[in-house]
């Protein structure tokens, strides 16, 4: 009868083991999903410049980087490039913007 009860009694505890192990991990690394960016949300940036092309928001992403101003270039939607910088860069950076834009 004790052979029949450790047939049963093994798998019975690793299975629990397993279980066990499954709600340890979940637990341990199933913490709160990151929430994507709210429409219209920068972070820490300032958008300067929304462009229609994306060669054209790459061009003044160059513009800015030769000005010592660092800069991203993001792409929310087709046909639409944003253009942002540091706050502290963000008026001298839409200066050059502007003059950027008439110049095209």
């Amino acid at each position: 009868m004790l052979v029949d009860a450790g047939r049963v009694i093994g798998p019975g505890v690793a299975i629990v083991v397993l279980l066990l192990l499954v709600l340890f991990t979940r637990w341990a690394f199933g913490g709160p999903r990151p929430t994507p960016p709210a429409a219209g949300d920068d972070g820490l940036l300032t958008r300067v410049a929304t462009l229609a092309r994306r060669e054209s928001a790459l061009q003044l992403r160059a513009l800015l980087s030769d000005a010592g101003i660092r800069s991203t270039v993001r792409f929310p939607a087709p046909h639409r490039a944003d253009v942002l910088v540091f706050p502290e860069d963000a008026p001298r950076a839409r200066e050059l913007a502007a003059a950027f834009g008439s110049a095209e």
